[in-house]
């Protein structure tokens, strides 16, 4: 079995930058540069073949190259904090791409994501974080920009867990075009 999902990569010139934010937060775990990205659709846990079949259909996706910033922060977990992140700037181009890839999903049979396609880069996970410090870290780095940047193509990443922060690998690469 596979952990999988597709995702774009985040440029390594903006890890500087969010990492910076990565500070004064009780109960964060902050992410380490290397597993920062936006998510396109989780797939979960597929066996090799189901993996091989969703290889050969994200490859399908059709979609030009597009330019996305990072802008604000948010966090997930109305009264109870779990997450804080990084907003990505909506944009049609990104919203078509995560819908290809929940279609992908579908004709593979699997479950409809029943959350909404929210953009963005995770930071942190959270354990115990008041949700007053949430809200305080929010406005305290709600002025944060990153540069523009191209989307020329995403991954299928499987995701590691194990002792400390989860080890994502790209297994498969697909060009934007």
């Amino acid at each position: 079995m596979y952990r999988l999902f597709a995702a774009l990569p985040v440029p390594e010139d903006l890890h500087d930058g969010l990492i910076d934010t990565q500070t004064d937060l009780p109960g964060a775990s902050w992410r380490p540069a290397e597993n920062f990205h936006i998510t396109l659709r989780f797939f979960g846990d597929v066996t090799h073949a189901r993996a091989r079949d969703l290889d050969e259909l994200l490859a399908g996706i059709s979609c030009a190259p597009f330019e996305i910033s990072l802008e604000g922060m948010g966090w997930f977990g109305r009264r109870e904090p779990s997450a804080v992140w990084a907003r990505v700037r909506e944009n049609d181009a990104l919203r078509s791409l995560s819908a290809q890839c929940e279609r992908v999903a579908r004709q593979l049979g699997l479950d409809p994501d029943r959350r909404p396609f929210t953009p963005h880069v995770t930071l942190a996970y959270l354990h115990g974080t008041p949700l007053a410090a949430a809200r305080a870290w929010v406005e305290r780095h709600h002025a944060y920009r990153s540069g523009p940047f191209w989307a020329e193509g995403f991954h299928l990443y499987s995701s590691h867990t194990g002792k400390g922060p989860s080890r994502y690998v790209a297994e498969a690469d697909y060009v934007l075009a």
